[in-house]
């Protein structure tokens, strides 16, 4: 069987900004974490559904390996979805997960690889 593994990215997206510009429920500090398909919250620590419905579009494109010159490689800060909030979320890649084909899917990895 042909070598069926590939790396993703770990993200972290975290508050940031003014807390004084911040008009909906952001704290700056509070975070979560994704790994493969997995969000992490940790404990205690909210997350606003409108943000996270803005954010979760890149996410899968942020977890890519990209080009240096690519815009995805180097822009991280996503606004709030709120045009009055000044709150700001930054995605930041913090380290790489393996995962293999063969245990993420059901379909056949093709014989010519690049398909």
């Amino acid at each position: 069987m042909p070598n069926d593994e590939f790396e993703l990215w770990d993200l972290r997206v975290e508050v940031i900004g003014d807390p004084e510009g911040m008009v909906c429920n952001h704290v700056p500090g509070d975070y979560f974490e994704l790994s493969g398909e997995n969000l992490s919250f940790p404990t205690g620590n909210p997350f606003s559904i409108y943000s996270l419905a803005a954010i979760l579009p890149l996410l899968p494109a942020k977890q890519r390996m990209t080009h240096a010159n690519d815009w995805m490689t180097t822009d991280a800060e996503i606004a709030c979805p709120d045009p009055n909030c000044g709150a700001r979320f930054r995605i930041t890649r913090i380290g790489k997960s393996t995962f293999r084909h063969s245990e993420t899917t059901v379909v056949p990895l093709s014989k010519g690889g690049d398909d």
